[in-house]
């Protein structure tokens, strides 16, 4: 699913973001992405959903070579892919239905498709019932669902998470976790970016760890190169 082999990111004042990264995740894992901020968490995740290259490296996801990949077909990857970002980017003058509309409008959804996609993205994450909500009527936990919702319109078989939980009550971060735990029962493979050593322990899952920019525990960390 995701092959990541000696992968290196310098920035101009930033040499080492990244150091030598290998690791290797495999379809239907749910894997913490763990270390504190300025790990290069976000850098890491970033270059799995090809908004970055690495500068030394080659990384594989579900096949396809990211480094070698021409910029017009990562549009085809990313419609692959399920993202949450720390800003959760939700349309505030949209109620939460419309929000989900927007997305499937996006994707090229059939239109006698996008509502019954969205509704069921909303029954799912529990929001049926704040359909006809704007995100300012929201409460933060239920912005962080509708954001899931959201990543999840297009069925991905890979969910990467920056940071969902950060802004949360321990609850409402239970609540996200849980949420993440169903989708991944559902086949998605999901990375969750976090700092949080508390979440990590209270919900234990496997886990690849970054410190400075280096790998300091990961997954199957000598890696199987694909042809």
């Amino acid at each position: 699913m995701i092959e990541v082999i000696h992968v290196s990111k310098s920035y101009e004042g930033n040499p080492k973001a990244l150091f030598d990264i290998s690791f290797r995740v495999e379809k239907g894992q749910f894997v913490y992405l763990f270390g504190p901020n300025g790990a290069g968490k976000s850098t890491l995740l970033k270059i799995l959903y090809a908004a970055e290259r690495p500068t030394e490296g080659e990384v594989w996801v579900n096949g396809l070579n990211l480094v070698r990949m021409k910029p017009r077909k990562i549009p085809s990857l990313r419609r692959t892919l399920g993202l949450v970002f720390q800003d959760l980017k939700l349309l505030q003058r949209r109620t939460a239905l419309e929000n989900l509309a927007f997305a499937l409008e996006a994707l090229g959804a059939e239109r006698g498709e996008i509502s019954k996609k969205a509704n069921q993205a909303l029954r799912l994450v529990g929001l049926e019932r704040r359909s006809g909500c704007l995100p300012s009527e929201l409460s933060a936990g239920e912005q962080q669902r509708l954001a899931v919702a959201r990543a999840i319109i297009n069925d991905p078989i890979l969910l990467l998470a920056d940071e969902p939980t950060g802004n949360l009550s321990l609850t409402a971060a239970e609540e996200t976790i849980r949420l993440f735990e169903k989708i991944n029962l559902r086949g998605t493979t999901v990375v969750l970016a976090t700092h949080n050593a508390g979440l990590v322990d209270l919900w234990p899952k496997q886990k690849i760890v970054l410190e400075r920019g280096r790998l300091i525990e990961g997954l199957n960390s000598d890696p199987v190169v694909q042809g």
